[in-house]
C-alpha cells in the first residue's frame, strides 16, 4: 500500500488546504448531522504530524474510506493526536490495508454455494402433488380440521379457520383472506423465525371480535389457513421464486394474502408478487419496523436487512410510495436517512414521535397512505413494538411503539384503504417463553382483519368507532 512518492516539501499552508479541503468536501456532501457526530476539520496542531504521508495516503485520509474503519472523524483525530508522525504513517497504511481486505476478490471469494444438480429431489419441496396421486378425493373448497362442534379440538390453524390447499379451493370457497406461513429464517438476526407461523396458529386472538368497531372478522369475511409455503432452509435464493409464485397464485384467485413469517427477507418476493399481479395499478407499501432494511453494503443481497433496498433499486416500488413507521436503533445512520430522502421515502422515526406526539404522526401516516388512492400493502415487522410488549423479535430494539398505539393505526389503514396484502414478519418465539409476544402478534393481525371486515361492512369513515363501545350512555 505504501509508496515512495512523498510530499514532505509541501508547504504547510498548501498541506492544510489539501487536507482541510478534502475533509470538508467529503463532509460537506452531507448535512452536519450526517458526520456521525465527528469533527469536520483537522486541528491545525495535527497538520505537522501528517507531512510524512504519501500523496496516496493523504488522498485516502481525506476521503470517506477511513470511516469504514473508524466510528467518526472525531475519533480518528483523537487517535492521531496520541501518535507520532511515524506511527501515524503506519496507522494510515494499516487502515488502507484493512479497507482493501474488505473488498470482494474475484476468483477467491465464492459468489454462491455450489448446488448438486444430481440430487434426486432437487425441486421436490416445491412440487405440488398431482391429483391422480392423492390418496383421498374430495370436492374443491375449504374444509375444517375440527373434530368437535365447539371448535376446541382438532389441528390448530390460523384464526381457527378452515383449510385450503389449492387455488381451486380458494375460488370455490370465494375466499376473502388466505393466511399462509413462510417459515424461513436463514437471513434473520436470530435463528427462530421459522417457528413464527406455528406459534401464531397455537395462540388465540386472530379473527376475534374487535371491541373498537364491534365487527367480527370471521362473520364478515371468508378466511382460510392456506398452509405454509415451502422454503429451502439452506438457501434464501432458492426460496424466493417459489414464495413469489405462491403469493401470486393466491392473488390470482381474488383472495387477499395475509402472510406470516419468517424473517423479513421474504418481503422482497412478496411485494414483487403483489406488484406483478396488478402491474397497471398503483401500490403503496407501509413498512412497520425498527430497522429500515435498505442497507446498501451487505455482502449478501438477499437478507432481511436489504429487502427494501432491492425493491427500490429494482423499481418494484417507487420511493415516494414507501412509508416507514417506527424506525430507530444504531443502524439508522444519518447517511441512511439522506439516502431514504433521496429516494422520496416517507419515513417516521421514533424521534419524530417524541417531537410531534403519536397522534400527529399516526394521522400523517394515514394521510400519506390514503393520498393517491393506491392499494396498500402492509409489511409489519414485529420489531416495531417495544421489547417490553414483544420480546420475541428477531432484531429487537428498545424504545418502540406499544400495542395500544399501533392497533388503531393498523385497523384504520386496513379499513380506510384498499388492502392488497398484509404480512407479519420476524417473530422468533423461542425468545419469549411466555405467551405475550405471540398474543400481541396475533392481535396486530386481528387489527387488520377487523379493518378489512369494517371496509366490507361499509364502516370506512375516518377513525370509525362503535358508539356503544365508546360510551356507556348512562348519565
Amino acid at each position: 500500500m505504501r509508496t515512495d512518492v512523498r510530499v514532505p516539501s509541501l508547504p504547510m499552508p498548501l498541506l492544510a488546504a489539501f487536507l482541510l479541503g478534502g475533509v470538508l468536501s467529503a463532509a460537506g456532501m452531507l448535512p452536519a448531522a450526517a458526520q456521525g457526530g465527528g469533527a469536520d476539520h483537522i486541528p491545525a496542531e495535527l497538520l505537522p504530524k501528517l507531512s510524512d504521508l504519501s500523496r496516496e495516503q493523504l488522498e485516502f485520509f481525506r476521503g470517506p474510506e477511513p470511516m469504514r474503519v473508524m466510528g467518526s472523524r472525531a475519533q480518528l483525530v483523537r487517535i492521531l493526536e496520541q501518535r507520532s508522525p511515524e506511527q501515524i504513517e503506519a496507522f494510515v497504511a494499516d487502515m488502507m490495508r484493512v479497507v482493501e481486505a474488505f473488498k470482494y476478490e474475484e476468483g477467491v471469494d465464492m459468489g454462491e454455494i455450489p448446488l448438486n444438480p444430481e440430487a434426486t429431489a432437487f425441486n421436490g419441496h416445491t412440487v405440488v402433488i398431482p391429483e391422480i396421486l392423492k390418496e383421498r378425493r374430495r370436492d374443491p373448497g375449504p374444509f375444517s380440521l375440527n373434530r368437535y362442534v365447539d371448535e376446541w379440538g382438532g389441528i390448530p390453524t390460523f384464526a381457527g379457520a378452515p383449510v385450503a390447499i389449492t387455488p381451486e379451493d380458494l375460488r370455490v370457497g370465494r375466499v376473502d383472506i388466505a393466511i399462509a406461513g413462510i417459515p424461513v429464517n436463514f437471513s434473520s438476526g436470530r435463528r427462530d423465525a421459522q417457528n413464527g407461523p406455528g406459534a401464531l396458529r397455537l395462540m388465540h386472538g386472530m379473527a376475534d371480535r374487535d371491541v373498537y368497531s364491534m365487527v367480527d372478522p370471521a362473520s364478515v369475511l371468508s378466511i382460510v389457513d392456506y398452509g405454509d409455503i415451502s422454503v429451502d432452509h439452506l438457501s434464501v435464493e432458492r426460496s424466493i421464486d417459489h414464495v413469489h409464485d405462491m403469493v401470486y397464485e393466491v392473488i390470482g384467485t381474488g383472495a387477499v394474502p395475509f402472510l406470516v413469517g419468517g424473517d423479513h427477507s421474504v418481503m422482497y418476493p412478496t411485494v414483487r408478487a403483489v406488484r406483478a399481479a396488478h402491474p397497471d395499478e398503483g401500490l403503496k407499501v407501509v413498512h412497520f419496523g425498527a430497522h429500515y432494511n435498505a442497507e446498501r453494503t451487505r455482502a449478501h443481497s438477499l437478507t432481511d436487512r436489504d429487502a427494501i433496498y432491492r425493491l427500490l433499486v429494482e423499481e418494484v416500488v417507487d420511493g415516494s410510495n414507501l412509508i416507514q413507521v417506527g424506525l430507530r436503533g444504531p443502524r439508522l445512520t444519518p447517511e441512511a436517512l439522506v439516502w431514504l430522502r433521496e429516494q422520496g421515502v416517507r419515513y417516521h422515526t421514533m424521534a419524530e414521535v417524541e417531537r410531534r406526539g403519536w397522534p400527529a404522526v399516526m394521522e400523517r401516516v394515514i394521510d400519506e397512505a390514503k393520498s393517491g388512492g393506491e392499494r396498500v400493502y402492509i409489511s409489519f415487522d414485529v420489531s416495531v413494538l417495544d421489547p417490553s410488549q414483544l420480546a420475541a423479535a428477531g432484531r429487537a430494539a428498545p424504545g418502540g411503539l406499544t400495542v395500544r398505539e399501533l392497533t388503531p393505526l393498523v385497523r384504520r389503514l386496513c379499513a380506510e384503504t384498499e388492502i392488497a396484502g398484509f404480512e407479519l414478519m420476524d417473530l422468533a418465539p423461542m425468545l419469549d417463553l411466555s405467551y405475550v409476544s405471540t398474543m400481541n402478534a396475533n392481535h396486530m393481525l386481528n387489527a387488520c382483519l377487523a379493518g378489512v371486515a369494517m371496509r366490507r361492512s361499509g364502516l370506512v369513515s375516518d377513525h370509525y368507532l362503535d358508539a356503544m363501545s365508546v360510551d356507556h350512555g348512562q348519565p
